[in-house]
């Protein structure tokens, strides 16, 4: 999922902060979550952002979670 992000010309980190604006998140992600609505950032599935950014993940990113 990383080289996805970063293939749309984005940074992955593994804190979400203020500085945040979009969280990819799977199933497991619990207080990133949380944190994420709290400071009102947008929150997409791995398969959401895919479809986002126009890019298909493989099945290794996506297991990636």
């Amino acid at each position: 999922m990383n080289e996805l992000i970063e293939r749309a010309g984005g940074k992955a980190s593994s804190s979400v902060s203020k500085r945040t604006t979009l969280l990819v998140a799977g199933e497991k992600a619990g207080s990133k979550c949380t944190k994420a609505e709290e400071l009102g950032i947008r929150i997409l599935a791995p398969e959401e952002f895919a479809a986002l950014t126009g890019f298909l993940p493989t099945a290794q990113a996506v297991s990636d979670e």
